[in-house]
């Protein structure tokens, strides 16, 4: 597959040419390996049992070898960060050595250092609309309007329609080439991996995977939403006498924040503002819209007609949930790029 220049390209080289070590974090399918992979002269790749083999043999072989490496997955052996925090201490020279890609998972009970000071961590979030190759080019720059000064104009060809196949494609890019009905079962596969896989490899004990389910599918038609936890849970197990506890729901929302499964948007809360009734609690997102729509189940048409049931709605459809939620992942990309935080205010 063709690999498409991201936005955090441009970012990660201004970060290598300076820095030792970066940690590329995000959800699976971002494209980890493959951006960092352009930069690295050595890729040991732990998920491969020779390469994990070699690496656990001899911790100094990532010093070893050609420079920049790729350590790729490193979180299957844990301790080759500290062995990277220790080559920075030992030789904090300027300059690309080191990349670390994996979901920010590690086994149960292991602890790390931080890495502050040695390794710094950029998160690669799913492709933004400009990285997709929809138009020619985008005609605003996020940049230039933070900097002032700037006029907006411009126009745009999609449609509707366009976007709705956009929310469903994904910006997952192995996912977003396949076709339609692979499409689907890539989607279905993402999500069973979390909850069979990725989760128990963390730690969680899922004694009741489908009551996991049901809050995924519950927490999906929150999208875009401040709705309570509490309402999500309801949602989730509408005609059911008993309920999980609240620590193994917030359990499992931690754990799914930290593999970057769920992405919610703070608000925004200025020290000083004359506004009241901002609404402090964050709006809920997926790292994906994709992901949403095919855990709920709607489709193209579906969505076009106005399908969808919502918790807690603030959008007329559950297709403007959508909507809204393929924009924030989009500016969320773009403010990564200079910097800038983003937040909601209603």
């Amino acid at each position: 597959m063709e690999y498409r220049t991201r936005v955090v390209d441009a970012v990660l080289d201004e970060m290598l040419d300076e820095l030792p070590a970066v940690a590329i974090e995000g959800a699976k399918g971002v494209g980890k390996t493959a951006t960092a992979g352009r930069r690295a002269r050595t890729v040991l790749t732990l998920s491969d049992p020779r390469s994990r083999a070699s690496v656990t043999a001899n911790y100094d072989l990532i010093t070893q070898v050609p420079a920049p490496v790729l350590i790729d997955e490193w979180q299957l052996e844990p301790t080759v960060w500290e062995r990277v925090r220790a080559a920075v201490d030992e030789d904090p020279a300027s300059g690309a050595r080191f990349l670390l890609a994996g979901s920010a998972g590690i086994p149960a009970g292991v602890r790390l250092h931080s890495g502050a000071g040695r390794i710094v961590r950029l998160v690669l979030r799913p492709m933004a609309l400009c990285e997709r190759g929809l138009e020619a080019g985008p005609s605003i720059s996020l940049a230039a309007l933070h900097d002032g000064g700037v006029t907006v104009t411009g126009t745009c060809s999609l449609t509707l329609a366009d976007y709705v196949d956009e929310i469903l494609r994904s910006g997952l890019p192995g996912i977003r080439t396949l076709s339609e009905r692979n499409r689907a079962r890539q989607l279905d596969g993402y999500i069973s991996r979390i909850i069979e896989h990725d989760l128990p490899d963390n730690g969680v004990t899922i004694r009741r995977p489908a009551a996991l389910r049901a809050w995924l599918r519950a927490y999906a038609a929150a999208t875009a939403s401040t709705a309570s936890y509490s309402n999500i849970r309801d949602a989730a197990t509408a005609g059911q006498a008993e309920k999980p506890a609240r620590t193994t729901v917030d359990l499992y929302r931690e754990h799914l924040t930290r593999l970057f499964i769920l992405d919610p948007l703070d608000s925004w809360a200025p020290t000083f503002t004359p506004l009241k009734n901002l609404v402090g609690a964050p709006k809920h997102h997926l790292v994906d819209p994709a992901l949403a729509a095919r855990i709920v189940g709607v489709g193209k048409q579906g969505l076009l007609q106005g399908d969808g049931d919502q918790v807690s709605p603030t959008t007329a459809t559950w297709l403007g949930a959508l909507f809204e939620s393929l924009a924030v992942q989009s500016v969320r990309v773009y403010a990564d790029a200079i910097g800038a935080q983003v937040g909601h205010r209603r």
